[in-house]
């Protein structure tokens, strides 16, 4: 953010060489891996904080999830708002130091509660491990697997884990992973890691092979969520930006996502969960693939709001823009349930030594649906556009037919949830699977 709004304050000259552009880039991508840094370590971190051994702290971890992801929107919605009106009115330079100063402050914060914190001991790359089992496994792939489980090669009793690792019981899914855990001699528990591997290690990759197809419904989710910032647009810059006497630009309007997650997280936390776990009795009210599958379907009711407004905006020919607030509320709501609920299953469900890995994974759905929606959008504008037609999508919306393509996307969105609900059923829990 310094190199950034440093850059800001520099002369261009119009050289791409220029020192305002090498800082700025060098600024972007510093951006790029402090972000990758922080945004699979943060969440885990905080929940890290609770023991989930002791009820009261159990039912507040329960909790932290929400309101982590309400602080973030809280930030969100002032840099969309607060950062967004300083930088109009008073230039890029102030409008830059103003979040250098915060993230300057966040880290001042942060440093000044490190004696408190619980920290677990780094106990190497989970990737190493995985690849270990993996490679093990191939090597021996011409072995032949014990009938008796007990044979495979695992740490003694009196041997202790790793603080932050528990031993894992052997399960019979994916049996050729198996294959890595077989001692073929005995001069093999000395040599490398990468012949031999314990059950635990294989039991950790089996683990996250299982959640891979939940994993997979969070890229057509978050395919959707990226029209918010793409065709929704598009759809507010043909209607009519006039309220009153004040013109509202229509990326405003992701302002009211954040509205949306900032007053649904509070509801959702003091109200629905209490009102919920009378229900299911279960202590989070929804267990976090009930939460994510409330999520999906929230991301179809976004597009079917779309729809509508479309369809009615195309019959009118003109309609006031802030007919857009139901689908962006929505958009919020989805976040809450969805994103939320991902969050909570990574890191609940993932082994305890690849707990940021798997939250790493679960930022990647979001990265993929937007390549996902930018692969649809282009589909869609080579298929409709052929034999001179002006397709879906064209810069002309009044001679397109966007609305088709809100019910191409909420098709694909009911299909997701459909595919989700199968993988759920099938799905079984760390603690089922132990």
């Amino acid at each position: 953010m310094a190199a950034m709004s440093i850059s800001a304050s520099l002369r261009p000259d119009g050289s791409s060489s220029s020192p305002q552009s090498v800082i700025f880039f060098l600024g972007l991508y510093m951006m790029a891996i402090g972000a990758g840094g922080i945004k699979p370590c943060v969440s885990s971190f905080g929940a890290d904080q609770f023991d989930d051994t002791d009820p009261t702290e159990r039912l507040k971890k329960n909790s932290f999830f929400n309101w982590f992801f309400f602080s973030v929107y809280i930030g969100s919605f002032v840099a969309g708002t607060v950062v967004v009106w300083v930088q109009d009115h008073y230039g890029w330079v102030i409008g830059l130091w103003i979040p250098t100063l915060f993230i300057a402050l966040a880290m001042a914060s942060f440093f000044l509660g490190s004696s408190s914190y619980r920290v677990q001991k780094p106990l190497g790359s989970p990737l190493v491990s995985v690849c270990q089992v993996i490679v093990a496994a191939v090597r021996k792939r011409n072995v032949d697997l014990p009938r008796d489980a007990s044979l495979l090669y695992e740490l003694p009793e009196d041997v202790p884990m790793a603080e932050g690792t528990k031993k894992l019981q052997h399960t019979p899914v994916i049996r050729f992973l198996d294959k890595a855990a077989v001692i073929s001699s005995a001069e093999e528990l000395y040599s490398a890691p990468w012949r031999v591997c314990t059950v635990t290690q294989i039991e950790e990759l089996k683990i996250v092979i299982g959640m891979l197809p939940i994993w997979a419904t969070g890229i057509v989710f978050f395919a959707v969520l990226a029209q918010f910032s793409s065709t929704f647009l598009v759809q507010g810059r043909m209607m009519d930006t006039m309220v009153g006497t004040f013109a509202i630009p229509p990326a405003s309007l992701a302002c009211f996502d954040a509205v949306s997650v900032i007053l649904f997280v509070p509801v959702y936390d003091r109200v629905l969960i209490p009102t919920a776990r009378r229900f299911t009795g279960n202590e989070r009210g929804f267990s976090e693939l009930q939460r994510f599958g409330i999520g999906l379907f929230l991301s179809i009711l976004v597009m079917a709001a779309a729809v509508v407004v479309e369809t009615r905006r195309l019959a009118l020919g003109r309609m006031c823009i802030l007919w857009q607030v139901p689908q962006y509320l929505l958009v919020g709501a989805s976040v809450v349930f969805a994103c939320v609920g991902q969050s909570e299953f990574f890191y609940n469900e993932a082994p305890e030594s690849m707990r940021s890995l798997c939250t790493a994974l679960g930022l990647l759905t979001v990265s993929l649906g937007s390549y996902l929606s930018s692969l649809v959008v282009t589909l869609v504008a080579s298929i409709t556009t052929r034999g001179g037609e002006p397709g879906w999508i064209p810069n002309n919306l009044n001679v397109g037919h966007l609305d088709r393509f809100f019910w191409l996307v909420a098709a694909l969105s009911s299909l997701n949830l459909a595919v989700f609900v199968c993988c759920a059923k099938r799905y079984k829990t760390s603690k089922q699977a132990c």
